[in-house]
C-alpha cells in the first residue's frame, strides 16, 4: 500500500513538470518567407490550442532582408501576385489575403519582413485587441537561422523588432525540406508547429502571472533536420557559423538567367557556402552545432546592447578618455590663462 502511495505522489510529481494547458494568448504570426506550409501549419496549431491569431506575412519570399524597411514608401497596388496566391494582381500593396479558403485572420504586406511584422502588430491586432499582443511568432522559417547569419535573417529582426517593442518574441526556423508550394501541408510543418505549441506552453506555464519572457530577451529557435529523437537544449549564438558570407567578384548566373552580356561571364555578388571547418569543443554549445540534432533554443539581447562584461570593458575605458580630455582641458585652459596675463 504504501509502495503504491509513493508511486501515485512519484507521477504526480512528474506530471506537474510538464507543460499544462495554456492559457490563451493573443499572437501575432509573422515570417520571411510568405504564405508557406510552416506558417499554415502552426496557425491551425495555435487555433486548436484556443489562441487568437492574426497571420501577417510578406507578399514574397524575403529571406535574406534582415532588419531592411522602406521608409515612407506608399505601398501602391500589387503589379504581380503574392507567393502561393495570397493575393492578386490589383490587389492592396497590404491588407487581408485573397486565396479562397483562408479566414480574416491572415494578412500580406508587399514589403520587406519587418515591414510585415509591424503591419500585424500596428493594424489588424490594435483593430481586433485594441493593444499589441501577448506574443510575437516568426516562422518556421524554410531553413534554420543559425551563426553569424542571424544579422541578416528577416525571421530573426521580426523577433528583434518585436522585443524592441516591448512584445515578448520568439523566431522559429526549421530545415529546407519543409517547403510545400501546391498543397501547404507538408507533414513535417505539422511536427514543427506541435513542438512550437509545446514549447509556448511551457514558457506559459512557468511565466505564471508574468510575461513569457524577461524584457529585453528574445529567443532564436532551430529544429533539426530530422526531429525523431531530438531533445530541447539551451545553446548560444556563439562564435562558429554554419554559414561563410563573403563577396567575390565572379559569381556564376544560375541556371536559365539572362546573360544579358552575351559572353558567359561571371558577376560580381555575396556568396554563401557551408562553413567546411569543424567546430572546437568550446563551441559545442554553439547553436550552429547544436541544431543538428536537437532542438536549439538561444536567448537573443534586444538590439546590439553587449553583454555585462563588454559593458564594464567600455564603461572603464570611457571614464580613463574623460578623465585624460578633462585634464588636457585644464592644462590648456591655464596655459590660455598664463599668456593673457603675459
Amino acid at each position: 500500500m504504501a509502495a503504491r502511495m509513493h508511486l501515485r505522489l512519484l507521477l504526480a510529481a512528474l506530471l506537474s513538470l510538464l507543460p499544462q494547458p495554456a492559457l490563451a494568448l493573443n499572437i501575432v504570426l509573422t515570417n520571411d518567407d510568405g504564405l508557406t506550409s510552416n506558417v499554415k501549419a502552426l496557425y491551425d496549431a495555435l487555433k486548436a490550442e484556443g489562441h487568437d491569431v492574426v497571420v501577417s506575412v510578406p507578399c514574397v519570399n524575403q529571406s535574406g532582408m534582415g532588419a531592411a524597411i522602406k521608409f515612407l514608401e506608399p505601398l501602391t497596388p500589387l503589379t504581380s501576385a503574392c507567393r502561393n496566391g495570397a493575393a492578386r494582381v490589383g490587389d492592396p500593396g497590404a491588407g487581408p489575403m485573397t486565396k479562397p479558403g483562408f479566414s480574416s485572420d491572415f494578412y500580406y504586406v508587399n514589403g520587406t519582413p519587418v515591414m510585415a511584422a509591424l503591419y500585424g502588430i500596428d493594424v489588424p491586432a490594435v483593430a481586433r485587441w485594441g493593444k499589441a499582443p501577448d506574443l510575437l511568432l516568426s516562422g518556421p522559417n524554410e531553413g534554420q537561422n543559425v551563426g553569424f547569419i542571424v544579422i541578416s535573417s528577416g525571421t530573426v529582426s521580426n523577433a528583434q523588432y518585436g522585443a524592441i517593442r516591448g512584445i515578448p518574441s520568439v523566431a522559429l526556423s526549421a530545415g529546407v525540406d519543409t517547403v510545400d508550394n501546391v498543397n501547404l501541408s507538408n507533414p513535417k510543418s505539422a511536427k514543427i508547429a506541435q513542438l512550437t505549441v509545446r514549447l509556448i506552453g511551457w514558457l506559459r506555464s512557468m511565466a505564471g502571472a508574468s510575461a513569457l519572457l524577461p524584457p529585453g530577451m528574445a529567443l532564436n529557435v532551430n529544429f533539426p533536420d530530422v526531429l525523431d529523437g531530438a531533445n530541447w537544449r539551451s545553446s548560444r549564438i556563439g562564435d562558429y557559423s554554419k554559414y561563410k558570407v563573403r563577396f567575390t567578384e565572379h559569381l556564376p548566373l544560375p541556371p536559365g538567367a539572362r546573360d544579358l552580356r552575351g559572353c558567359g561571364c561571371s558577376y560580381p555578388g555575396v556568396t554563401i557556402e557551408a562553413n567546411p571547418e569543424p567546430n572546437s569543443e568550446k563551441q559545442s554549445q554553439d547553436e550552429s552545432v547544436v541544431y543538428r540534432s536537437d532542438i536549439a533554443v538561444t536567448a537573443m539581447q534586444v538590439g546590439y546592447d553587449h553583454r555585462p562584461a563588454g559593458q564594464d570593458w567600455l564603461r572603464s575605458r570611457i571614464k580613463r578618455l574623460t578623465t585624460a580630455e578633462g585634464t588636457v582641458r585644464a592644462i590648456w585652459r591655464r596655459a590660455e590663462g598664463a599668456g593673457n596675463r603675459r
